[in-house]
């Protein structure tokens, strides 16, 4: 990062900087790297043959050299720049992280917060990044508000030039699959299957379920006691109805 800095902003990219630091004391030196070269016609990045044995008696041609230290105002030229630099490239591998991290999380299910509310969509905080819930992704009779926590689908995962782009959704079908297998154990274990969703979100589903095992009831153990399971589901995405 340094070196690029210097390259730019001292040397205007017409030469090769090579930048040495000392961990123990610190002291940041910055040399220009030359080529060697029997006849000199750039002399930005090559240097004469008998020059460079003045630095290094037994360098041969097409190899480089490295130059004195270059001695400038860093602080003036360059730290600015070079800070600068250092941010970019931390933005860049933690936009890299964000995006390995979430793109294996694509079509899972992720409790946030909504954090503002725009006509276009809602930004939502989950935890560590932001993501948007467009309107047509909304939900049409909920309503929303700043702090509200609720579960949402991780509908894309897009690296976008300026970072990672989460899209979520409160009205995909597979939001109340998911929400299924959080809540109800025998549809997370494989015991209970659900073969279809049909959503109109807001208003009502249908799910189809079946059983993989002989002597568990599907809808029973949809239900739960008094009806808990379900109703937990049901309060989760606006007291949509669920008929199973």
């Amino acid at each position: 990062a340094l070196a690029s800095a210097y390259k730019k902003y001292a040397f205007h990219d017409e030469q090769d900087v090579v930048v040495k630091l000392d961990p123990g004391s610190g002291e940041v030196k910055v040399y220009v790297q030359k080529t060697v070269a029997e006849s000199v016609s750039d002399t930005g990045h090559e240097i004469s043959l008998a020059e460079a044995r003045k630095l290094r008696k037994s360098v041969q041609v097409g190899e480089t050299v490295e130059m004195k230290p270059v001695l400038m105002d860093a602080g003036r030229i360059a730290v600015h720049a070079a800070k600068q630099v250092i941010l970019q490239r931390l933005r860049e591998a933690e936009h890299q992280k964000t995006y390995e991290e979430f793109s294996s999380r694509e079509g899972e299910i992720a409790t946030g917060v909504v954090q503002f509310i725009s006509p276009a969509q809602i930004y939502v905080n989950l935890g560590k990044v932001e993501a948007i819930l467009p309107a047509g992704e909304q939900i049409p009779n909920e309503r929303y508000r700043v702090g509200q926590r609720l579960r949402f689908y991780l509908l894309k995962i897009i690296q976008a030039g300026r970072g990672t782009q989460i899209v979520v959704s409160r009205t995909h079908p597979n939001l109340l699959r998911r929400l299924f297998e959080l809540e109800i154990p025998e549809v997370h274990s494989g015991a209970v299957r659900v073969e279809a969703i049909v959503r109109e979100p807001g208003y009502r589903s249908k799910v189809a379920i079946s059983t993989t095992q002989e002597g568990i009831d599907p809808i029973g153990s949809c239900l739960g006691a008094r009806g808990i399971r379900l109703q937990n589901i049901i309060k989760g995405l606006n007291n949509e109805k669920i008929d199973l």
